[in-house]
């Protein structure tokens, strides 16, 4: 079902109407079975409305601010998530400890990359080469496929995934 804003053109009464679909309502007004509850006008049309979409399992249901017994002349404030202690980390505030953690491995990743050479798609490619004693041994950071990185430590040689995501040379500013 949908639910239609509808507006009586001759009296400008606002109601709402339920149909089966957005063609059932068309079929009906055509046939002048629409009409208003207060006046009975059959000048009737859909007044213009805001969606009700339900929102996505992954987002947080958001919660008007409380309402206050004082008038207060600053700004209202933003709608709040509701049950906002529950919140997961990705909106809450991070703790120090965790901070000094990502900051301490963000840092070891760049002095990591800047002494090592970007390979690209060819990472899997190069490093099979340096282990095998095909091309010699450096330090290379790239992108290599789920798939291809166990194949890899199958066969033995030394990956490891870095912790934050790497842009290519030339897509960094």
């Amino acid at each position: 079902m949908i639910v239609f804003d509808l507006e009586c053109r001759t009296g400008g009464h606002r109601f709402e109407g339920w149909f089966g679909s957005s063609a059932d309502f068309d079929a009906q007004q055509l046939r002048g079975l629409v009409t208003c509850p207060q006046c009975g006008g059959v000048d009737v049309v859909k007044a213009p409305m805001a969606p009700n979409l339900g929102r996505k399992g992954n987002q947080l249901a958001l919660v008007p601010p409380a309402a206050t017994t004082a008038p207060s002349s600053a700004a209202p404030s933003a709608p709040v998530p509701a049950q906002a202690e529950n919140l997961p980390m990705a909106t809450a505030r991070m703790p120090a400890e965790v901070a000094k953690v990502m900051q301490a491995l963000a840092t070891m990743q760049a002095e990591a990359i800047k002494n090592s050479r970007w390979v690209g798609e060819s990472f899997a490619e190069q490093s099979r080469a340096m282990h095998y004693g095909e091309k010699e041994a450096e330090s290379i950071h790239g992108q290599a496929t789920l798939e291809e990185a166990r194949e890899l430590i199958e066969e033995g040689i030394e990956v490891a995934p870095l912790p934050f995501p790497v842009a290519p040379p030339e897509q960094s500013n």
